[in-house]
């Protein structure tokens, strides 16, 4: 029975809630803690004084943009352009034919 199932690990907290208590619990968690990473120091023969200069040594700017700073500045306003104007055929300057000239055909098409 190891503790590779979420169900298993939701059980074994649920019986420590009811043997320790809501209140004592946090601090079990506490000296827990406490007494691994003591246990961690002397493994290791560091003592907290010499973690603590390597630590805030090199300070450096946090991978994640703070909260409170926007991501992207917002986009510019697009300039408002006038509307394209549909183009227009070019007049053309051909001649108007002769009043004239096209009635006589048609005159002469009706005496012949």
């Amino acid at each position: 029975m190891g503790l590779d199932n979420p169900l298993h690990i939701a059980f074994l907290v649920v019986i420590l809630l009811l043997v320790f208590g809501a209140k004592r619990l946090p601090e079990l968690g506490r000296s827990l803690g406490s007494g691994m990473r003591e246990f961690k120091q002397s493994i290791t023969g560091e003592s907290p004084a010499q973690q603590q200069p390597a630590l805030t040594a090199s300070p450096q700017q946090p991978a994640i943009p703070s909260v409170n700073q926007p991501v992207a500045s917002p986009p510019a306003p697009v300039a408002a352009q006038p509307a394209p104007v549909a183009a227009q055929p070019a007049p053309v300057d051909a001649p108007e034919p002769d009043q004239g000239a096209a009635s006589q055909p048609a005159a002469e098409q009706r005496q012949g």
